[in-house]
């Protein structure tokens, strides 16, 4: 996670900490905490429902899979 040295962006970045936090697979539970109370994995915004229809969608989904 990201903080600065004086800790003044950390508001900024809290929501992507906990998201991070909540999709990731815990080594006790073997699964995310998401996934504990939702009983399915949280869906991405970058990724798509069809196929093909939208060519810069598809571009953007493959660069988000590579970074």
């Amino acid at each position: 996670m990201f903080i600065d040295h004086r800790q003044e962006q950390w508001p900024k970045w809290l929501k992507t900490a906990e998201f991070a936090y909540n999709n990731k697979t815990h080594l006790s539970t073997r699964t995310s905490p998401f996934k504990a109370n939702y009983r399915q994995n949280s869906r991405m915004s970058f990724e798509r429902r069809k196929k093909g229809k939208y060519k810069g969608t598809e571009r953007l989904v493959e660069k988000m899979k590579e970074i």
